[in-house]
């Protein structure tokens, strides 16, 4: 007997793990970028599994399910780094302070 399906089992319990866990701090996570990078771990730990099951089979029908995914999880990560994180520019040509209807900007009444 090889040590070949062991290491598969002990990966597969390490990805069921992460998985889990991912999904609990998806569901808890206070914060929307707390939910983001849980949804991105477990893409990147499904993107594993179907890595062991193809190298556990032999064989490589599930390259493309992997390529995509992968460039799945990267758009999704890219998109939400660049849109969750704000726009930190301000326009150097507004103004300090919105006015006050019916109040004078000049005068101390």
């Amino acid at each position: 007997m090889t040590w070949f399906p062991a290491v598969v089992w002990v990966a597969g319990g390490m990805l069921g793990v992460a998985a889990a866990l991912a999904l609990i701090r998806a569901a808890r996570g206070p914060t929307m970028p707390n939910r983001a990078v849980a949804l991105d771990v477990l893409v990147s730990v499904v993107v594993c599994a179907l890595g062991v099951e193809a190298a556990y089979h032999q064989h490589s029908d599930t390259l493309p399910i992997l390529v995509v995914l992968s460039l799945v999880g990267m758009v999704g990560s890219v998109s939400i780094a660049r849109f969750a994180g704000g726009d930190d520019e301000e326009d150097p040509d507004a103004p300090d302070e919105a006015p006050i209807p019916g109040r004078n900007r000049g005068s101390d009444d």
